[in-house]
């Protein structure tokens, strides 16, 4: 080969059309998973702490990174990033499923229903709080607990996991209480995880805590484990539709450690987190068609890691955790991708992109 072709060879391969596909597999499944508060030192903390061993992270195929701002602020909350991330609109720090004037906007799970696919959403802090809340709600105030619970109700997602049962026990607009309401809808309704393993293909509403579950280390294997189940519950919901599911899973209490500076609690549940991201890559690899999406909504505790001494010839300088801030911060996340249509999804971009790009891939934009 002389020089004019392999130079264009090179050119070909380094911008991406040298095999070009033009009938890419669809993606049938998409799961969505959010690590409240993470950002990309939170995962090389995971790294650190596994003593460098290869994480569920380092199995992605593709990485990007987000722009996090909201529509008034440069340091976004969890419920504008959520809403950014689950409708492709920028919102107000404080409001879910609304865009600044108000207007209730669209989100990817309801579009996904609208065209068949089924739905699931799993989290490990109340299934009304920001980041579930802004898949389904559409209210100026995060905090308006009763209205969240209300829109859930009416939200006919397939699978439901997480915690919030304080609200769900409140009294109902048609009798009895929210959790009644559920039952009427044709729900499976528990407290326990494992009591769902005798469900067929019913919904599923698993209210395991009061309000959001315990720690990482006091709460087990949970994440992982419902993960597994909501994908076993979403994959046997869709056999037989034209598409597949759509499920948002968030390892939520990340933030609450970050929040509190607390790097061992931080750690724990950045281990949690990526097992749930295993268990989906593993279904990924066994369920052609299958996308994973994992990202963060915001980054919080502006964490660094840096050397203990500044003399960078000696063997090993030691390291330590600090926590530049309690509250939030402006700096970008990764995204990593993983299974069918990784490809399609890449560089620098805002977190609305990545929400109409998601929409794309599905087919519900």
């Amino acid at each position: 080969m002389n020089g004019k072709w392999l130079t264009l060879v090179l050119c070909l391969l380094l911008t991406g059309t040298a095999h070009p596909n033009p009938n890419p597999e669809p993606v049938r499944n998409l799961v969505l998973m959010i690590g409240d508060g993470m950002g990309l030192a939170q995962v090389s903390m995971l790294q650190i702490g596994n003593d460098y061993a290869p994480t569920a992270f380092d199995r992605a195929q593709q990485v990007a990174l987000l722009v996090t701002r909201s529509a008034n602020n440069r340091v976004t909350d969890s419920a504008a990033a959520a809403t950014a991330l689950a409708t492709g609109c920028k919102t107000d720090n404080g409001t879910l499923g609304v865009d600044p004037s108000g207007v209730p906007l669209e989100s990817s799970m309801a579009r996904a229903a609208a065209k068949g696919l089924a739905t699931g959403i799993v989290v490990t802090s109340a299934l009304q709080h920001a980041t579930p809340g802004a898949f389904y709600a559409h209210v100026g105030d995060r905090g308006d607990m009763p209205a969240i619970t209300r829109q859930l109700a009416a939200a006919d997602i397939d699978v439901l996991i997480g915690g919030g049962r304080r609200w769900l026990a409140e009294p109902c607009d048609d009798g009895g209480t929210w959790f009644d309401a559920f039952v009427r809808r044709g729900y499976f309704v528990t407290d326990d995880l494992a009591q769902t393993h005798s469900v067929g293909r019913e919904k599923v509403l698993c209210a395991v805590a009061e309000k959001h579950l315990p720690k990482a280390s006091e709460r087990g294997d949970f994440l992982p484990r419902a993960t597994e189940r909501a994908l076993e519950l979403l994959d046997a919901a869709s056999a037989g539709r034209p598409q597949g599911f759509l499920l948002l899973v968030e390892g939520s209490l990340i933030d609450y450690a970050l929040h509190a500076g607390d790097a061992g609690w931080t750690l724990d549940e950045m281990r949690d987190f990526e097992r749930a991201v295993a268990a989906a890559m593993d279904f990924a690899d066994r369920t052609p068609g299958t996308l994973v999406v994992v990202t963060g909504d915001h980054e919080t505790g502006g964490l660094a890691i840096s050397a203990n001494k500044t003399d960078f010839t000696l063997g090993e300088n030691g390291l330590q955790y600090h926590f530049s801030t309690t509250s939030h911060t402006a700096t970008m996340l990764p995204v990593y991708l993983y299974g069918t249509g990784a490809d399609r999804i890449g560089g620098v971009m805002e977190n609305t992109e990545l929400a109409r790009r998601i929409m794309t891939l599905l087919g519900v934009e």
